[in-house]
Order: structure tokens, then sequence, then C-alpha cells
């Protein structure tokens, strides 16, 4: 097999790359003069080859041409660090193949690297929206970015003036946000929460519509980000039903003051509430808990609690459009 390697024919040389690329008794030495042939010869072996480490692997990702590259994120496993050196450097091509890959551990660090890298491609940013391991923040963000894009569009094609499609981007985005957050599990919490706080996200609106969703964990991993209170403390305060203990976690988070009896009564509407989860859908506890803190504030117009409501009148809105539409849905398809 040795003298092989020296053969002047491409066939023999192919032919002995395509029986030993996969074995893992293989000579190694053989098998490494033939990660150096020609690419066709050298891909079959980087690609199948169980006797590369890591950092050999790593290195050719960092300095071999691109079919290299993906013959690397090809193979049956790829590990975290080999995934984060691709998920750095990796052209799309090579990304792309890496992201379908059933077999390769991508790390949360190296699905923000890929969003980030990625997310203006729409070919790319659907294939990491449709990972169901993708982290919330992440998803989040490429949610945002779409929001970006298609925004930029609209006012481009002068359809709406600038500001009245940031304020309906934004919406939106809130919108998705809402649904984002009720699918993390509780160990991502923190995380999307941390995310949003840094991208200037998590604004007093988007509390209360989370919050108004029934999503009491988020709102209490928010108080805990914005507070610097451990999260244990912060869900004891909360879920205590004690007014002055909310109170004191509320101000410490440095939320507004003005909007601290909206989110008290909203989480009064959540205690009530908690017997009919199983009777009512999603939609309906939504208006329910939006109709409770509105009627609490009726007379409130003025400031920051006249936009609250506001906001919150158009997302009862939204909820009763969604009901609707699940309904014509669930009929259409019956």
């Amino acid at each position: 097999m040795t003298v092989l390697l020296d053969d002047p024919a491409r066939e023999v040389r192919f032919a002995l790359a395509d029986a030993l690329g996969a074995s893992p008794n293989a000579p190694r030495h053989v098998l490494l003069t033939l990660a150096g042939d020609q690419m066709d010869i050298a891909a079959i072996v980087v690609s199948r080859s169980p006797i590369f480490i890591d950092v050999e692997l790593v290195e050719i990702v960092g300095t071999a041409a691109e079919t290299l590259q993906i013959a690397v994120a090809a193979r049956a496993v790829v590990s975290a660090a080999v995934s984060a050196v691709i998920a750095e450097v990796g052209e799309t091509g090579v990304c792309w193949t890496l992201l379908g890959n059933p077999g390769a551990e991508i790390a949360r660090a190296s699905f923000t690297r890929l969003a980030e890298r990625f997310g203006h491609d729409p070919e790319m940013r659907e294939v990491l929206l449709s990972r169901s391991e993708l982290p919330g923040e992440v998803r989040q963000a490429l949610i945002r970015q779409l929001g970006d894009s298609l925004g930029a569009l609209i006012v481009g094609k002068s359809w709406i003036d600038e500001e009245r499609e940031q304020n309906l981007t934004r919406e939106a985005c809130d919108r998705a946000t809402v649904r984002i957050a009720a699918d993390v599990e509780m160990d991502d919490l923190v995380p999307l929460v941390e995310h949003l706080r840094t991208s200037a996200q998590l604004t007093t609106a988007l509390l209360l519509r989370v919050l108004c969703a029934g999503n009491v964990r988020f709102f209490e991993a928010a108080l805990s980000v914005l507070s610097g209170m451990p999260l244990d403390r912060v869900t004891t305060l909360v879920r205590a039903g004690r007014k002055n203990g909310l109170r004191a976690v509320y101000a410490k988070s440095g939320l507004p003051i003005s909007t601290f009896d909206a989110f008290a009564a909203a989480l009064e509407a959540c205690r009530g509430m908690a017997e009919e989860r199983d009777l009512v859908d999603d939609y309906q506890l939504t208006c329910k808990m939006v109709d409770s803190v509105l009627s609490r504030y009726r007379d409130k117009t003025d400031g920051e609690i006249n936009d609250l409501m506001a906001m919150l009148r158009r997302f009862a809105a939204d909820q009763t459009r969604e009901a609707a539409r699940d309904y014509a849905r669930i009929t259409a398809a019956a």
C-alpha cells in the first residue's frame, strides 16, 4: 500500500483512498499521504477516516481549500471544537454543510457566530431557523434581522414612511419574541433575556406582553438579570404574592415605577387564571389577561401608562386575530 502511494496513475490512488478511507485499521501514514493528494482523493479520506483527530481537522479547516473544508463538515461526527472553527472561518458552502449534518455537535456560541455571519442571507437564515436546538436568543436575533430586512424593503419601496415602518417592525418582532420565550427551556431563559437586554429590546412593553401571555418565568428571569439578584430569590418574591416584596425587586431592576401597578395586575391575573389554563386556549387566556389589566387602568390616560395600554389593546387584537386564523386553518383541514 505504501508503494501504491507513488503510483502515477490517479485511478490507483483514488481506489486506495476509496478502499481504506473509512477503515479504522488503515495505516495512518497511508491515509495522511492520501489526504495531501489531489482534491477529490483527499476529500474521500478527510470526509470518512476516523483516524483524524480534532487538531488535524481544525488545521484542515483553517488552511485547506473549500472542498476539503466541506469534507470535514460532512464527516459522520463533527465535534463542537471543529464546528466552532467552521462557524468562525468557513465559507457559506462549508457552514451550510455543517448545519445540514445531523452528526455535527454545534455549541451555543457557534450558533451565535453563524447567525452573526450569515443572518443576512435568507437561505442560511432559513436553515438556521429550521434547527430545533437553535438557542432562543439566536432565533430571536434572526427574527430581528428578518424584520429589519423587510422593513428596509418596505421603506425603500416607499410603501409607508420610516417611522411607521419602525413601529410595525418592533411590534412584529415583539410578537415573535413572545412566542420564542414561550418555547425556550428554563436554562435558556437567562441567555435570551441577556441578549434582549444588550440589544436594547428588553422594553417595558415587551415584558408586559410576555407576562400577559402567562409567561411568568420569563418575567422572573428578566427581573433577575436587570436587578442582579439570584433567580431563585426573585422567583420566591414574585410568587409569594406580597406586593411590597415585588415592588422592591421591581424598583431594583430599574423598570419605570409608573408601570409597576400594571405588572402587579398582570401577576394577579396569572394567579387567578392558573386553573383555567387547561380549559381555554392560549389566545383566550391572553385576551382575558389583557382585559384584566386594562379594566384596572381604564381611567389612566397620561404618559407611559397610556402608551402601554394602547400597546396592550393592539396585543389583545393580535391574539384575537391569531385565534381566528387558527380556527380557520383547523376548519379547512377538517
